[in-house]
């Protein structure tokens, strides 16, 4: 009866000690696979974020040309504006001068004109009604 206790794998030394063996093989092969798995998790991190500002440096280029680009074709259209705008002024001021003229009606730097004229004038009659009188007092 002895002999079939000792016959029990259980009982058996060398396997108990194959099996704790493999055991710690498995354990160590777990903790190796564990730092393994967080050292390339840090450099897969470090990676990504390299990866990220390689990207992020690429489309901030491509964004601040296209900024670029539409600014300088805004500019185009304000300045082609601002000329269109400044040709139909000149052409309404041109127009409405025409049509005032036509009617008889003058333009403003004419009556200061005639203005100074009548100014001129007035002043030239004074002087010669001041000498007219000294004249006639001799």
């Amino acid at each position: 009866m002895s002999d079939e206790k000792d016959d029990k794998p259980e009982n058996d030394p060398q396997l108990a000690a194959k099996i704790k063996d493999s055991a710690r093989q498995i354990w160590l092969a777990g903790l190796g696979a564990y730092t393994k798995a967080e050292e390339d998790t840090g450099r897969f991190f470090d990676r990504l974020v390299q990866e990220g500002e390689q990207l992020e440096n690429k489309t901030r280029g491509v964004v601040e040309k296209q900024i670029r680009s539409v600014e300088d074709r805004v500019e185009g259209v304000r300045e082609r504006a601002t000329g269109t705008w400044d040709r139909l002024e000149h052409m309404f001021d041109e127009r409405v001068s025409g049509a005032l003229r036509r009617l008889g009606i003058h333009r403003r730097e004419e009556i200061e004109s005639l203005e100074r004229r009548i100014e001129a004038l007035e002043s030239e009659i004074a002087r010669l009604r001041n000498r007219a009188g000294d004249d006639e007092e001799e």
